[in-house]
């Protein structure tokens, strides 16, 4: 039976992405790979508890919502979410994935919107990137950036045009909370006439660094 290690589950309001604001299940998935610096997930990195599929879709039921939203962590990590992802989807559920982008994601169910990170210089995880990813990106996926400073910003410019990000998929900028001003990464957007959607997290906005928000 397919099992998973999962850190919580709960219901907020998508803070990210193109479904922000929308109520939202998050099915958190337990351990990553990757040890971004300005990572503020890391509780979901170890720990967590085992448990069957059926019982996460219950739970995903109960909350009564359609919007689901499978993160971690690095949800790709653990084998068995693909069976999850499937499941939800013929659930009725409007399903996202978040993932870091190091890992393949060739095979997911058509159903699931990915939402996927490209890692800028800051994150210490560059080099984790895996770039044939992108050949796989549909339009309504999503490549997201997550960025600390300038730096950050002149090298996700580059990715754009480097890989026609824009004509592949819709392209998502971000500050990192607490290290880049979000006015300072909206102007830049602006002056640069960039075809991206900046956004920031709603959820920090509504409820600071609450876990399970």
């Amino acid at each position: 039976m397919a099992k998973l290690r999962i850190t919580e589950i709960f219901c907020s309001l998508q803070g990210e992405s193109r479904s922000a604001g929308w109520p939202t299940v998050f099915v958190r998935l337990t351990g990553c790979p990757l040890r971004c610096t300005w990572c503020d997930t890391a509780y979901a990195f170890s720990g967590g508890a085992w448990r069957d599929l059926d019982a996460i879709l219950a739970e995903v039921a109960a909350c009564g919502v359609r919007h689901v939203t499978v993160t971690g962590g690095e949800p790709l990590a653990q084998a068995d979410c693909r069976v999850l992802l499937e499941r939800l989807c013929a659930a009725g559920h409007a399903v996202s994935l978040e993932t870091s982008g190091a890992l393949d994601i060739a095979g997911l169910d058509p159903r699931v919107t990915v939402v996927m990170d490209l890692k800028a210089p800051g994150s210490g995880e560059e080099q984790r990137n895996r770039y044939a990813n992108l050949d796989l990106l549909r339009p309504t996926d999503q490549v997201k950036f997550v960025l600390a400073d300038r730096a950050d910003y002149d090298w996700a410019r580059a990715q754009l045009t480097q890989h026609d990000l824009a004509a592949r998929c819709e392209v998502l900028m971000q500050p990192v909370f607490d290290a880049l001003a979000p006015a300072e990464l909206a102007q830049w957007i602006l002056d640069d006439r960039l075809p991206v959607r900046f956004q920031l997290q709603l959820h920090k906005l509504l409820w600071g660094e609450a876990r399970g928000r």
